[in-house]
């Protein structure tokens, strides 16, 4: 096996730091001038390998050579508490922080916990989950039985009311040596803490505070060189709106340890000398992406008294070694302190990268990665190293389309010179901070397949292995501070110098994690502007921290002084009809200039959807006990549990489904049982959720106002939830998910209520040529009402064009007279190839908004609501169905073929499962879905004649050791199952 060259490219570094610092210069077989007073070398020299072959042997044999001789995975950076901690209320142990500290403190009767992915042992209750406690927590109101209830502020339940304890061991670093150094590093905490090693406190919560701060703890002088060393944590409760930390807001039922605890990880920075604490690239792309000049920035740190001479070395490994690596040097005398070091494409040429491989957004292009490779030498030895990845692109933002709607314009972003509509959704970490790289990498499966590019994640900043597995797959990243807590300033009362400098300390921490992330492409106060001096210190250390995408002032439409304004809106919340989203006429900004809730598809709306998700029965069963089914299609004012605390019916409350249930028994009629509810409220959320969509990308072209991106408010929720998301937190995927992705293909045609025409849309990085659409209006019976075809279309990349076909559809009707429904079948050819299939259902008469009433306002007040009882007319349709399993690998694909042999009838809304069965062909039974399945398509219709083939994708292993059975059941089609 060929040995990647980014992985040789550590070894190189170190190779030649150590090179470099064994001459006295650099690693090219003639060393520099001797260095200048207190600063660097004259200039670093390019080393080029002779041949790739040769350069990597010996990269391979001095890599290896390093791990002997000097153990380099014990200098650098380590994550604390890898083999385990110990948790336990201070109300269970007593015993001081000296005492608690101490190697060979009893811990017996503490909770063991093992770190999660992100290596970081977590939350107080996810420590009680984690031995045992409150099985099926998220069953029902398990969670309120087991621990309590709470709202967002101090702490009330008692058991958490206090603060808790958290401990571990671990070895000192070798090789200190006498000007060795090591700092305990803490990452924030949820809460606050007091630090504690080897029994002597370290650190009080007067400074250890915030989620989202870094500090660098000096221990050197504590460590025991033999034996164990230990940390001990005290964290006090967490308090949303006085510290500057993690708040669930109103998106889920309060945890009622309020996450109280550690989400980052704890590290041990160690060095026998001077320190790389840091180091990453900046580039500077031309605008025809052409070239990209590099720069590498490094942090080297003295902790001693006198300077010390230091090599730094870096290599550049192109994507997929595509091209030779880049290897530059720099010697450097580092003065006590910190030192920033740089190596520019004027130091070193080999640092301008002609034709670079540029990093695109899923679905415009491919996602190239290169590879940094740091290492820092000192006194022949190697002291650190670092291995990071970056993508080639370029980030920018406009304000466009000044119109009455909105006076100042509207965001619009342009990734790599090219402007894209954003469609995305709001990003909900597990309920209890638990991070899982799987659980990140089945929701990018479910991102891509929804059609999205984008994640909003408001508040809630991930590990490490989010982001990367974000850059890898191309979705873009909205990240930026919370909504409705601390972070929001009061702008009556100034702010404390303690406070200013935990936001300082939490902007350059932030920026430090978020800048070599190609995914990370804007940053956003939340919905309040911040203050002056909020803004000054946080813009200040992204300047110092090389963190240069666009920053907005807010997540609406203001402003603040340094950077202008934001141009974004928020809103609607709650229910809404399918024909909202179309509306371009209604803006609040004469009285409310913020633009929340301010009608449908215009501007850049930061979050925004019709409410509340009924998941699938299956899911449904998981979460929710009978009696709260009962609830669910009975009770619609009741509080549901799983929406969140809230009651009432208007306004911010959406703890009830009141709006939603309401509009699906005006528009589609009453239900006798959960079943009927359920089926109804499917296609109720399809038809929203792809609307909303669908509005957006129609009218993004639109010279007044354009819309320029919709964030659905959520794609998911850190547990399983009825209210905001187009999937569950057990990856279910409802009608909400399949509207989505129908709106979000690659190709797509799509019918504008509005206008009665067709349009199509390109949401790839390339033209798309010979594309034709056929259209049919079609009454219940089968009648066909209307027929056409377009001529043939080439799009260009990222292009709509609307107004392909106009399509005559029945009358509008209003009561007394009787509403009809009908059908609007659009097929979408690549020459004789279908790319896509969309079907509305229509009724005759309007969903009508009373704008005056519900403009402001999460929800839409109705004067009249749309008829579509006429879907239970649709006659009984027949599909023959087929399917197949193969398996390469650790993955299954299960094909399933739909075909409507129906003369006349419509088979409307198919849904096929991947199901656990028997060898006989029958399911398993009990809950036997294969819940990671993503489907290429499903939620389908089929006109009579018509067939199509969907794929689902999953895990083998998530079938247990059974054979896979295949349901599909619909609208108007019986549910029948059979082999997979």
């Amino acid at each position: 096996m060929t040995t990647p060259r980014w992985l040789v490219a550590v070894g190189t570094a170190a190779a030649l730091a150590l090179a470099a610092t064994s001459t006295g210069g650099t690693a090219a077989a003639a060393g520099p001038p001797p260095p200048a007073a207190g600063g660097a070398t004259a200039s670093p020299t390019v080393t080029a390998p002779a041949s790739t072959t040769a350069s990597d042997a010996a990269a391979r044999d001095a890599l290896t050579s390093l791990v002997r001789r000097q153990a380099p995975g014990d200098l650098g950076t380590t994550t604390v508490g890898t083999q385990g901690w110990r948790v336990t209320s201070s109300a269970d142990d007593q015993a001081g922080g000296s005492e608690v500290s101490s190697p060979g403190h009893p811990t017996r009767g503490w909770l063991r916990v093992h770190p999660d992915d992100a290596g970081a042992p977590g939350t107080e209750i996810a420590a009680l989950l984690q031995n045992g406690a409150c099985p099926h927590v998220f069953y029902s109101d398990t969670m309120r039985r087991c621990f309590g209830t709470q709202e967002t502020g101090k702490e009330t339940v008692k058991r958490f009311a206090v603060p808790w304890w958290y401990r571990t061991t671990f070895p000192a670093p070798k090789h200190l040596g006498a000007d060795g150094h090591a700092a305990l590093v803490t990452n924030g905490v949820v809460g606050e803490a007091d630090v504690w090693v080897n029994g002597t406190e370290v650190a009080t919560r007067s400074s250890i505070t915030g989620a989202y701060t870094q500090h660098r703890i000096d221990v050197t002088r504590l460590l025991r060189a033999h034996g164990d060393n230990t940390v001990a944590i005290k964290v006090y409760p967490n308090d949303p709106l006085t510290y500057f930390t993690v708040s669930n807001i109103d998106w889920t039922q309060i945890p009622p340890d309020q996450n109280t605890g550690i989400q980052m990880p704890v590290q041990l920075q160690s060095s026998p000398g001077v320190e790389l604490t840091d180091s990453h690239v900046v580039q500077q792309t031309a605008a025809d992406l052409g070239r990209t000049r590099l720069t590498v920035a490094a942090t080297l740190t003295n902790p001693g008294a006198a300077p010390r001479q230091a090599t730094l070395a870096a290599v550049v490994v192109a994507p997929d070694d595509a091209a030779a690596p880049v290897y530059v040097t720099k010697t450097v005398t580092v003065a006590p302190g910190s030192t920033r070091v740089t190596i520019t494409p004027d130091d070193a040429p080999a640092l301008q990268v002609e034709h670079p491989r540029i990093w695109w957004p899923y679905r415009m292009g491919a996602q190239p990665l290169y590879t940094l490779v740091t290492a820092l030498a000192s006194d022949g030895a190697l002291v650190g190293s670092s291995t990071s990845h970056f993508g080639v692109r370029t980030v920018s933002s406009a304000l466009v389309g000044d119109s009455p709607l909105a006076p100042g314009g509207v965001r619009q972003y342009t990734v790599d010179g090219r402007p894209l509509v954003l469609r995305g959704g709001g990003f909900d970490p597990d309920l209890f901070l638990r991070y899982s790289a799987a659980d990140t990498a089945q929701q990018i499966r479910l991102l891509k397949s929804a059609g999205l590019n984008t994640v909003r994640v408001e508040g809630h900043f991930m590990p490490q292995d989010f982001y990367d597995q974000m850059d890898a797959a191309g979705i873009l990243v909205a990240s930026g501070w919370s909504c409705c807590d601390a972070w929001e300033l009061p702008t009556d009362t100034p702010v404390s110098a303690h406070d200013l400098g935990v936001l300082s300390d939490s902007a350059y921490a932030v920026a430090r994690s978020l800048r070599a992330h190609a995914s990370v492409f804007t940053f956003q106060w939340s919905d309040n502007n911040p203050t002056p001096p909020q803004e000054d210190v946080t813009l200040k250390a992204f300047r110092a921290e090389d963190f240069d995408i666009p920053v907005l002032a807010s997540a609406e439409d203001k402003s603040s002084p340094q950077l202008g304004l934001a141009g974004e809106k928020e809103g609607p919340y709650d229910w809404v009809p399918p024909s909202y989203w179309y509306d371009r006429e209604h803006s609040p900004y004469a009285d409310d200039t913020s633009l929340t809730n301010a009608g449908g598809a215009w501007a850049l709306d930061s979050e925004e959807s019709a409410g509340h998700t009924i998941p699938t029965r299956d899911s449904m069963d998981r979460f929710l006990s009978p009696a709260d089914q009962r609830r669910l299609w009975r009770e619609p004012k009741a509080n549901q549990y799983h929406a969140n605390a809230e009651t009432g019916t208007s306004g911010y409350n959406f703890g009830t489904l009141y709006n939603f249930d309401t509009a699906l028994q005006k528009r589609y009629g009453s239900w006798s049982g959960l079943d009927a509810y359920v089926k109804e409220a499917q296609l109720a959320n399809y038809e929203d959720v792809r609307a909303q969509f669908e509005a957006f990308l129609l009218h993004s072209t639109d010279a007044a106002s354009p819309s320029t991106g919709t964030i659905y408010w959520m794609a998911n929720k850190g547990w399983p939830t009825l209210l905001w998301a187009l999937y569950n937190a057990d990856y279910d995927q409802a009608g909400s998910f399949f509207g989505a992705q129908e709106a979000n293909r690659s190709l797509h045609a799509m019918f504008d209520p509005a206008t009665s025409t067709v349009a199509l849309d390109n949401l790839t990085g390339a033209t798309a040529r010979g594309l034709s659409v056929e259209a049919r209006v079609v009454g219940t019976d089968g009648t066909v009402l209307d027929h056409g075809r377009s001529a043939r279309v080439d799009l260009a990349a990222q292009q709509v064009r609307g107004g392909l076909l106009h399509l005559a559809v029945p009358a509008t009707t209003a009561p007394p007279q009787r509403a009809s429904t009908y059908l609007v079948e659009l097929v979408l050819r690549r020459g004789t190839h279908v790319v896509d299939r969309n079907t509305y259902w229509l009724s005759t008469q309007r969903d009508v908004v009373d704008w005056a009433a519900t403009l402001g306002n999460p929800q839409a007040t109705m004067t009249q609501y749309g008829d579509l009882t006429g879907l239970h007319d649709l006659p009984a349709a027949r599909v023959r169905v087929s399917s197949r399993t193969r398996t390469h690998g650790a993955t299954s694909t299960t094909t399933v073929t739909l075909r409507n042999t129906s003369t006349s009838a419509t088979a409307l809304f198919l849904r096929a499962d991947v199901r656990r069965g028997t060898a006989r062909g029958t399911r398993r039974g009990g809950d036997d879905q294969v819940r990671t399945a993503t489907w290429s398509a499903n939620d389908l219709s089929l006109a009579p004649g018509e067939s199509q083939t969907i794929t689902a994708t999953y895990a083998r292993r998530d079938l247990h050791g059974d054979r896979p059975v295949v349901t599909v059941g619909g609208w108007d089609v019986a549910t029948t199952t059979l082999r997979g």
